[in-house]
């Protein structure tokens, strides 16, 4: 019988906990206001893992200097995640957009227009759509 879980997600699972926390309560820095750690793909030897993260604002300079700052505090996060999780191998940390996030709010606004131009289309011409229906 299979593991319900691979231990490399168990470990991502628990890295994305610890760097909110790091995020939230000791990074002081404020171009990193409202970070969301959204996962971590981590790799099989756990050397190396990736941090999706996603922002408040949806400005591309903000974002771009927000993963920079991210990145220069790659090694002190790093040892923060060492000391909290006391593991052997504590993977390079390498931060991600996500723009799953920002995507989904598009669609959705999208959906939204689609559905609110289809409610004025009916209502401007009932007439129509009793005739289309045999009424």
């Amino acid at each position: 019988m299979a593991r319900e879980y691979a231990r490399t997600d168990r470990v991502g699972q628990q890295i994305q906990k610890e760097i909110a926390v790091i995020l939230m309560r000791e990074i002081k820095d404020p171009r990193l206001s409202m970070t969301t750690v959204s996962a971590v793909e981590v790799t099989r030897d756990l050397a190396y893992a990736k941090v999706f993260v996603t922002f408040f604002n949806d400005n591309e300079d903000e974002i771009n200097a927000s993963l920079e700052v991210l990145s220069e505090a790659e090694g002190y996060i790093r040892s923060l995640l060492g000391k909290r999780l006391r593991a052997r191998i504590m993977p390079h940390l390498r931060f991600v957009y996500d723009k799953s996030m920002a995507e989904g709010v598009r669609m959705g606004n999208l959906v939204d227009q689609a559905i609110a131009s289809d409610s004025n289309s009916t209502n401007e011409n009932p007439s129509e759509d009793k005739n289309e229906q045999g009424e």
